[in-house]
């Protein structure tokens, strides 16, 4: 029972952190996007690069490293002394892959591209709005930040294939319109394939609006089944590591106090993932109601 209560209340409180994460413009950004993470190995070839809160990976190969998530405009140098710390080049980057097309997980892209010569990959309908810099999201909540050219408009399923590691980019989209979902497999020490999944996003911003009503409209066509469609794709997704856009998705913080003592083990949390998508689609239930109330 404890454990039940543990994992329903990092769940409320993982998801009440990200969806207060995405500020609006004129706020400023929480302390933990930008404090220092000492870099970690996770499992295999993945390694966690990011901030204390802001999450970015990257995927080491033997022809280039693949970066997913560069974070705010503030962050490359962060990321490279990160990237740097696990004695990988910056300029061996090749790819850059993202979450989401806000702010906070795509404002550095713009200079980490500039710097590497990586190419920018990004799920469509978010392609865009990297291009014109977030500033013609849908939502009103989010802040512009440099455009960058994406040389690869990737589609629901496609896969990202380098030096012989291959991920899945899943659309679930919602939280933005191509937000997206990560998958692929690792060894673990002990020899086994572990499935990892990284969680594009699952919150609802204030503004959101779900259906049209008299005075509103969507926030955009669909938006009420591109959640219910990205709870039942994260659902069927196997899943032993569970990662995330941001830290408090996957309870980082707590792992990592955890983690001398159980190694890689303790990113293993298929429980928590399963529980992280009941909590957000019960908050996505709950507004849905409220709106269809309101007509």
């Amino acid at each position: 029972m404890r454990a039940c209560v543990r994992l329903s209340l990092y769940s409320v409180v993982a998801l009440y952190l990200a969806l207060a994460g995405c500020v609006a413009a004129h706020a400023a950004d929480p302390a933990d996007w930008t404090a220092a993470q000492k870099p970690f190995r996770i499992a295999g070839n993945l390694y966690y690069v990011g901030s204390r809160d802001l999450a970015a990976f990257l995927v080491a190969t033997p022809q280039g490293n693949i970066l997913i998530n560069q974070n705010l405009e503030s962050s490359p140098p962060q990321i490279r002394s990160s990237v740097e710390q696990l004695g990988f080049r910056w300029a061996d980057t090749k790819i850059l892959l993202n979450s989401q097309a806000h702010f906070d997980h795509v404002a550095g892209a713009a200079t980490i591209a500039q710097q590497t010569g990586a190419r920018v990959m990004t799920m469509e309908y978010d392609a865009n709005i990297e291009e014109h810099g977030g500033r013609d999201d849908f939502s009103h909540e989010v802040k512009p930040y440099p455009a960058v050219h994406v040389a690869r408009v990737l589609h629901d399923g496609d896969p990202v294939t380098l030096g012989g590691t291959t991920l899945i980019a899943h659309r679930t989209g919602g939280h933005t319109r191509g937000c997206t979902t990560w998958t692929f497999d690792v060894p673990s020490a002990a020899g086994r394939t572990l499935h990892v999944v990284i969680v594009g996003g699952v919150s609802l911003l204030s503004d959101y609006r779900l259906i049209e009503a008299p005075g509103h409209v969507a926030s955009y066509p669909g938006i009420a089944q591109d959640f219910q469609h990205t709870f039942a794709t994260l659902r069927a997704l196997p899943c032993d590591i569970f990662l995330g856009a941001h830290g408090v998705y996957f309870d980082m913080q707590q792992k990592l106090t955890r983690l001398p003592r159980e190694g890689e083990r303790v990113w293993i949390d298929p429980a928590g993932y399963q529980q992280l998508i009941s909590t957000a689609q019960q908050a996505f239930a709950q507004r849905l109601q409220q709106q269809q109330a309101a007509r």
